[in-house]
């Protein structure tokens, strides 16, 4: 008999038969606002109802679609192997995106991020495996801004052999990233084996802008997997009620998985998310909060119910340091956010209401993430019998260190953490030592120096180059910042 997964869920049944219900309702009346007229065609060819802007979904048109919404799908790595599974109870993590700053590790304090910083971050996540895919994890400061989306994608591809979580912010910028794609492998194998998966956020409440919908029909009709990112913020852009946000998340939810479907039956989409509560005492957004976590939790559990890879931010902070409410508001929603089964959880090294990313926090949350991973597995029975087995080596005397079963499996029972977290005996009286930041900054610098580029990256560098340089000359760069 083995042991039990551990699994963590905060609506009843009857609690999330409402939650669905009342976002059908929504799509009915008030209705959504969907800004490109081909997408108001689409939807209204299907049987929608348009008027004076608003688009009226009934419940057999957002059925139909989530019929035929894929309920699971890999993204690949650049050999072509399946790295990312999307479905189920999965849990993976990849680092959080698009930050404007990164925390300078020598001075403490905050900066535009460069090329430079995301090449830095790229290459320390490739070396950590609780990342199970990369990010376009910085706004690069010294990158025109036309081409903005596209170069970070480019320097992901450059340096990193795992899958992507990546999106763009204009609809012009989406078909160079897709061409960008293609230099590793052709249309067909694009659909077959996605390397990446594109962010599409809605905008709240209840509104599809006209780039978001041109992103989510271009990635349906490309095959490309497509990540729904509603944010809901509780209070301002959502209900204040955790529940009222989650049915709000729901709505959107559902809304861009019909657009989609209708685009192209099958292509591959994820039920995935950013809420937030807001602080009225401050007017922020807090990603630590325990409630941003909960509505998290509760919004993956709607998308669960309709059998929907699902997808949240999470392991962010408020804090402005790598300090101790770093390490708390990352720690819990890490544990959380694996306990509901999120398929993918974004947001690892982000600080400061996801304006900042760190590098040095990126290797910290890999030891926060690793124990989440750990217990996930559970307790397991390892050995033929539990205990009795044991004490009949060992006795009364207790020698277990002795024992073979010890050495077979307390590497597997126990985890073992990076050197970032101290398990050493005090240190004696006048000796030197060094705290969480300064042991993650070290640890950040070996790895760094540890990278080594895959030489299969370079079978492939004259297409990408090829893909980005013509964008990067008319954008006036010339040269490749990072490279």
């Amino acid at each position: 008999m083995n042991g039990r997964t551990p699994k963590l869920e905060l609506l009843d049944d009857a609690l999330l038969r409402r939650v669905l219900d009342e976002a059908f309702q929504l799509l009915e009346q008030p209705g959504i606002r969907v800004q490109t007229a081909a997408a108001v065609d689409l939807l209204a060819g299907a049987g929608a109802k348009v008027a004076d802007g608003v688009v009226r979904l009934p419940r057999t048109l957002v059925e139909k679609a989530l019929a035929s919404a894929p309920k699971e799908f890999h993204l690949y790595d650049r050999g072509g192997q399946p790295a990312v599974h999307y479905g189920g109870d999965r849990v993976q993590f990849d680092p959080g995106s698009s930050c404007l700053n990164v925390l300078d590790p020598d001075t403490m304090r905050p900066r535009l991020a460069q090329a430079a910083d995301l090449v830095r971050l790229i290459k320390v996540a490739e070396m950590l495996p609780q990342y199970a895919a990369q990010s376009t994890a910085m706004v690069c400061g010294d990158v025109p801004p036309e081409i903005g989306d596209l170069y970070r994608l480019f320097l992901v591809l450059w340096y990193s052999d795992k899958p992507v979580v990546t999106g763009a912010f204009t609809a012009a910028g989406l078909r160079p990233m897709l061409d960008l794609l293609r230099a590793e492998r052709s249309d067909e194998e694009l659909r077959a084996r996605p390397r990446a998966v594109f962010d599409v956020c809605p905008t709240p409440p209840l509104n599809w802008s006209e780039f978001a919908c041109e992103n989510l029909l271009e990635l349906a009709r490309a095959g490309v997997p497509a990540e729904i990112v509603s944010m809901p913020l509780a209070g301002v852009a959502a209900p204040v009620t955790l529940a009222g946000s989650v049915v709000q998340h729901a709505a959107e939810c559902l809304s861009g998985i019909t657009l989609h479907q209708l685009a192209s039956p099958g292509a591959p989409i994820v039920w995935g998310g950013a809420p937030a509560v807001v602080d009225m005492r401050t007017g922020t957004t807090p990603m630590g909060a325990i409630e941003t976590a909960m509505i998290d939790m509760a919004c993956a559990q709607v998308g669960k119910r309709l059998g929907l890879p699902t997808h949240a931010y999470l392991v962010a902070s408020d804090s402005k340091l790598v300090d101790a409410q770093a390490g708390f508001e990352s720690g819990v929603s890490a544990v959380l956010g694996a306990l509901a089964g999120i398929n993918m959880i974004s947001g690892a090294g982000m600080l400061d209401f996801l304006a900042c990313h760190s590098v040095e926090k990126l290797v910290l949350d890999a030891d926060i993430i690793a124990s989440a991973q750990r217990l996930l597995e559970g307790i397991q029975p390892r050995t033929p019998t539990l205990a009795t087995g044991m004490f009949e080596e060992a006795g009364h005397a207790g020698q277990f260190l002795k024992l073979p079963a010890t050495r077979q499996w307390f590497r597997s029972e126990i985890h073992l953490p990076s050197s970032v977290i101290d398990r050493e005996a005090a240190a004696e009286e006048g000796a030197s030592s060094t705290d969480t930041f300064c042991r993650a900054r070290q640890r950040a610098r070996e790895l760094e120096a540890a990278y080594v580029r895959s030489g299969l990256a370079r079978t492939v560098e004259g297409a990408l180059r090829s893909a980005v340089e013509p964008h990067a000359q008319r954008a006036g760069l010339a040269t490749l910042p990072g490279l």
